[in-house]
Order: structure tokens, then sequence, then C-alpha cells
């Protein structure tokens, strides 16, 4: 069992116990089962990592849940000036921290989504 990718003895990529993923790939059903354990392992760090978790809107959670996903926890936590313009309340500044960003100018058109849900919520 590995339960990270690996190339198998013939070159192929594999994972866990022999899935070749080059050859197999993985179902629709396998690949929604993996994004519902990716998204609660993604809310389970947000509530446990900030604070004032409780205290966001579902609009705002949701814009956060989805940076955090494609960031990753570490890429996340780098926002430092972002989490400390949420932590105080200021969703305009955050907005702009979002904006302000490497991640932004690669993902373009979704960062700008996402601080306006960000910015804009009531």
């Amino acid at each position: 069992m590995r339960p990270k990718p690996y190339r198998g003895s013939v070159g192929k990529l594999t994972i866990g116990v022999g899935r070749n993923l080059d050859d197999v790939g993985i179902t629709e059903e396998e690949a929604l089962y993996l994004l519902k354990n990716d998204i609660r392992r993604t809310l389970k760090f947000l509530r446990t990592m900030l604070p004032f978790w409780d205290e966001l809107t579902e609009t705002r959670k949701t814009a956060l849940a989805d940076m955090c996903f494609n960031l990753g926890p570490k890429g996340f936590l780098s926002f430092k000036k972002m989490l400390k313009a949420l932590s105080e309340g200021d969703y305009e500044r955050a907005s702009r921290e979002m904006l302000d960003s490497k991640w932004a100018r690669q993902v373009g058109r979704r960062a700008e989504e996402l601080a306006e849900m960000m910015r804009d919520e009531p």
C-alpha cells in the first residue's frame, strides 16, 4: 500500500495497492469520493486554524474554502495580511490582500470572484 503516486516496475504511474493510473485512472465515482474527503479535510482545517471561522457568513466561508482547497493549507496560511484583516473583520482589506498575490495572478478570474465574495457579502 502506497498512499502517494509512484512509478511501478514497468514505469506506469501507480497508487494505493497497485492501481495503474496511466491505464486505468479513476472512475467518476472515485473522483467524487476523493473530492468529498478533500473538502471535508479542508473545512476541518479552516475550522481548526481560524478562530473567527464561526463568525463568517457562508459566502465568505465558501470563498476561503475554495482558496484553501486550491492553495493547500501551507499556501493558504502564507496569506498572513489577509488572515489578519479577516481576524479584524476588515473584509475589504482581506479582499485586496487576496488579489495582491501570485496566486491571484495565476488563477485570474477565479481570484477576482472569490475576492468579490469576500468583499461584497453583507
